[in-house]
This record gives C-alpha cells, structure tokens and sequence, in this order.
C-alpha cells in the first residue's frame, strides 16, 4: 500500500472515529436533558400529590368540624325544653319589638322606626326563641369552620412568597 493510501485510510478513520464521537456526545447530551425533565417531573408530580393529599386531609377536618357543630346544635336544641320549659313560655311573653329587631339582624336590614305595636306580643314562645338562636349560632360555628379550612387550604396550596 502506498504511503498515500495509507494517509487516506488513516484520516478516514480518524473521521470515522470523529464522526463516532460526535454522535455519541450528541447523544449523552440528549439523554441528560430527558433525565432532567424527568426529574423535574417527577418533582412536579411528587409536589402535586402531597398538595392532593393536605387538600384532603384538610376536607376531611372541615367535614369531621361541620358534622360535630350541627351534632351539638342538634342535641342543644332537643335540650331546649329542659332549659326553658313549657312555664317559662307562658311566664314570658317575646314582644313584636324583639321578633323585629332579631329579624332585621338577621337579614342584616335596618328595622323600621319603633312604633306602638313593639310592647304588644309577638305571638313567639321562648323556646322558639331559643331554637332559632340555637340555629343560628349552630349555622354561624358551621360556617367559621368552613372559613378555617379554606384560609388553611390556601396556606397549604400557596408557596410562601408566591401571590395565590
């Protein structure tokens, strides 16, 4: 074989071997940018999941509040005739003054001005009284706990210093 020839087979595998190498980088370098985006993947997907499971957790305390606070407004208001019995009704007679004052409460309206009709009975017992307070107490606690696990659901699911 000529010097020649030589020279040209060798650079061809010079090439050859280049060629290889370049390939091979193109590749490793390839598969280092599919493992990183697995990685942050699998990152989201872990950051995901925990926030999936808090939520629930979360849910399941705010429904566990809800069921004990309309538990206890219930078993309250069965008590209601032990506390205001069926003397104290007819002993206390609940003006129209008051019906309306606690009505305009309620709907969060200004009652109308007093008038003469405000001392003369509302026809209410006391203990309907009562029970109407007792639900709205017992729809108040309610929805506290409902605004608790909200206010605790965005602390869980909003990175500190991130707007929600």
């Amino acid at each position: 074989m000529t010097l020649l020839r030589q020279i040209l087979l060798g650079a061809a595998l010079l090439a050859a071997l280049g060629g290889y190498l370049w390939l091979t980088h193109r590749q490793l370098i390839n598969a280092e940018a599919r493992a990183i985006t697995a990685e942050q993947f699998a990152r989201d997907a872990k950051s995901e999941l925990a926030a999936n499971e808090e939520g629930e957790h979360i849910v399941t305390v705010y429904v566990d509040r809800v069921r004990v606070v309309r538990e206890v407004g219930a078993t309250i208001t069965k008590e209601i005739p032990v506390y205001v019995t069926a003397q104290a009704d007819a002993r206390c007679i609940v003006p129209l003054g008051f019906a309306r004052v606690h009505d305009a409460a309620a709907t969060a309206v200004l009652p109308a001005p007093p008038g003469s009709t405000d001392a003369q009975p509302s026809g209410l017992a006391l203990s309907t009284v009562a029970g109407t307070l007792v639900d709205n107490y017992t729809t108040c606690h309610g929805t506290s706990a409902q605004l608790t696990a909200l206010q605790d659901w965005v602390r869980a699911n909003t990175a500190p210093g991130s707007k929600p």
